[in-house]
C-alpha cells in the first residue's frame, strides 16, 4: 500500500480486502488469548482463596471461550480463492408443478432467514413466481463477509418429503429443487465470452413494479449457447443495468463450470469419483412420516426441520466445511 501509484492500480480494492480480512483474523486471535490469559489469572485466585462462585464463573467463561474458538477455526477452513466474496445463488423448482414450485419458496425463505441471522444483505436479481403458488426460481445477491465461503455448500439438489397441502387426498409427495452458487468475481478476473455465442432476449419484467416495469421490456435473459446455460435479471428498471448484471451472473457460472471441469479432472487423477454437486442429491428434509434433516455429504442429521426450513443450517453448512477440509 506504501508503493508508489498503488492507489491507482485496479488489484488495490482486492489488496484492501485481503488487508482487512487479514486483520480481523489477528484481532480475534489476540482476543482468544487474552480471553484465555483473564480465566487462567482468575482460576489460580479462585484456588488460592477457594472462592467456588470464582470457579463457577470460569467454568462459564471456558464455555463461551470454547464457542470462540470453534468458530475461529470454521472461519480458518474458509480459505479457498473466492470464499471471501460475495454469493450468487440461483434457485431452480424441479419437475412436479405447484408441489415443486412451493418447495422453492421454502428453500428461498430458509436462506433469507438465515441470511437474516447472519447479517447479509440480500438483493434480488430475478424472481418468476408459480403458476398457483410459490415460485419457479430466484436468484439473489448475498453480501457479506465470507457469503460465498459458507453458502457454496448448499450447491446441489435438495428433496423434500411431505404430506402436500395442494393434494386433496393427504398423500406424501415427494419434491425436488436445485441450488446453484457462484461467487461475485472480482473485475480483475476475466471470463472470455464471445458475443456470437450468445442469445439475447428481451421482456416484460414480471411481478410489483409500478408501471414503468409493466410497459418497458426491462428485463433481460441470456443464453450461453455453447453451454446452455441461462441466466436473467429483472430486478432494476433499466435494460442496461439488466444486462450488465445478468453477464457478471453468466461470467460467475462459466468461472464455477470450468473450474468443477479441473477439479474432476484432478480426483480422476488421484482415481476418485468426483461428487457433482449441481447433479447430485445433497440434503433430505422429511416432514412426514417422520421429521429429519438429513446432508447425504456428511451423514449430518437433524430432527428439528422446522428449525431448519426457518432457517437454522449453521451445523449442516458447518459439517460440510469440515469433511471438505479434512477431504483435502
Amino acid at each position: 500500500m506504501l508503493q508508489p501509484g498503488f492507489w491507482d492500480k485496479q488489484e488495490s480494492k482486492k489488496v484492501l480486502q485481503e488487508r482487512s480480512v487479514l486483520i480481523a483474523q489477528k484481532e480475534a486471535m489476540e482476543d482468544l488469548e487474552e480471553q484465555f490469559e483473564e480465566l487462567s489469572l482468575l482460576l489460580e485466585m479462585a484456588e488460592e482463596e477457594h472462592d467456588d462462585s470464582a470457579v463457577a464463573e470460569v467454568r462459564e467463561g471456558i464455555k463461551e471461550l470454547e464457542k470462540a474458538i470453534n468458530k475461529a477455526e470454521l472461519a480458518r477452513l474458509l480459505s479457498g480463492p473466492h470464499d471471501s466474496n460475495n454469493a450468487i445463488m440461483t434457485i431452480h423448482a424441479g419437475a412436479g408443478g405447484t408441489e415443486a414450485q412451493d418447495w422453492a419458496d421454502m428453500l428461498l425463505r430458509m436462506y433469507l432467514r438465515w441470511c437474516e441471522r447472519r447479517g447479509y444483505k440480500v438483493d434480488m436479481l430475478d424472481l418468476m413466481p408459480g403458476d398457483e403458488a410459490g415460485i419457479k426460481g430466484a436468484t439473489f445477491m448475498v453480501e457479506g463477509p465470507f457469503a460465498y465461503g459458507y453458502l457454496k455448500s448448499e450447491a446441489g439438489v435438495h428433496r423434500l418429503v411431505r404430506i402436500s397441502p395442494f393434494d386433496a387426498s393427504g398423500r406424501r409427495h415427494t419434491s425436488f429443487a436445485s441450488v446453484f452458487v457462484v461467487p461475485e468475481l472480482d473485475d480483475n478476473i476475466e471470463i472470455e465470452i464471445n458475443e456470437k455465442d450468445l442469445r439475447i432476449d428481451t421482456y416484460r419484467a414480471s411481478g410489483a413494479g409500478g408501471q414503468h416495469v409493466n410497459k418497458t421490456s426491462s428485463a433481460v435473459r441470456i443464453t450461453h449457447i455453447p453451454t446452455g446455460i441461462v441466466v436473467q435479471c429483472q430486478n432494476e428498471r433499466s435494460q442496461h443495468k439488466n444486462r450488465a448484471i445478468a453477464m457478471k451472473i453468466l461470467q460467475a457460472r462459466l468461472y464455477q463450470q470450468e473450474k468443477a471441469k479441473q477439479d474432476e479432472e484432478k480426483q480422476k487423477m488421484h482415481g476418485e469419483k468426483m461428487e457433482i454437486s449441481f447433479g447430485s442429491q445433497i440434503r433430505s428434509y422429511v416432514l412426514h412420516p417422520y421429521h429429519m434433516v438429513k446432508d447425504h455429504r456428511t451423514g449430518i442429521e437433524i430432527g428439528n426441520a422446522n428449525g431448519v426450513l426457518d432457517g437454522d443450517i449453521d451445523k449442516l453448512i458447518e459439517g460440510y466445511l469440515q469433511k471438505n477440509a479434512a477431504d483435502s
